[in-house]
């Protein structure tokens, strides 16, 4: 993480289309997220980074592919972020802000000084792999070239506009093998699904964005 970095929560300052999500953020119940709630003690702590921009067609969010070399999870589209380490701090603190800035610029050469985080999720968990992830949101106010730093790790990264997210045209369901059935998009040539996809969903709802969509309609999992 660069020197100009901030792992402080700045509320102040966004865009007027990024008020409904941060009201959201700040209002928003873990069980209106997700009926996968942390336990009481131990789990994996974890933060993922929701990267807000502005792109060439208008407001969007940062994504990306993990590597297909990976052992784990191949080929899934993810938001950046990963495991808090010793230095990122307390996770009920200021660690997983801080964790997932430096695995976003790991993961994809982000310029941490140019996002300003204004919130933070409640935690929600992965029971199949244990992991307690605490989504950070962030305003990307000072923009900076985005590409796979780690072939071995990341894929592609990419930005889908909010319009396309939200469009009924790219949404459904998934249905995965063992039988969990959840949110899905088809977009970019890709399919988002699983944790990304829950949270994408939960948020586009609980901000306003969302649009009345085919919940009967399947997505075919790559």
């Amino acid at each position: 993480m660069t020197s100009s970095a901030t792992t402080a929560i700045v509320r102040e300052g966004l865009p007027d289309w990024l008020l409904p999500v941060r009201a959201a953020a700040e209002t928003v119940r873990p069980e209106q997220l997700s009926r996968f709630l942390p336990p009481a003690e131990g789990g994996r702590h974890s933060a993922v980074l929701l990267l807000f921009g502005e792109g060439t067609a208008g407001p969007d969010l940062l994504l990306t592919v993990r590597s297909l070399e990976l052992r784990s999870h191949a080929g899934q589209v993810s938001f950046p972020g990963g495991t808090l380490d010793a230095v990122d701090g307390d996770p009920q603190g200021a660690g997983p802000v801080a964790a997932a800035l430096r695995e976003a610029a790991e993961e994809t050469g982000l310029d941490p000084a140019g996002v300003q985080v204004f919130a933070t999720l409640p935690a929600l968990y992965i029971p199949v792999s244990d992991f307690v992830v605490t989504p950070v949101l962030g305003w990307w106010r000072t923009e900076s070239p985005v590409a796979p730093v780690d072939p071995g790790e990341t894929g592609e990264v990419f930005r889908v506009p909010i319009s396309v997210l939200a469009d009924p045209a790219n949404r459904g369901r998934y249905r995965h093998p063992s039988g969990f059935s959840g949110p899905a998009f088809a977009v970019a040539g890709q399919v988002v699904w699983g944790f990304t996809a829950g949270v994408i969903d939960r948020v586009l709802h609980h901000s306003g964005f969302e649009l009345p969509w085919d919940s009967s309609r399947l997505i075919t999992m790559p």
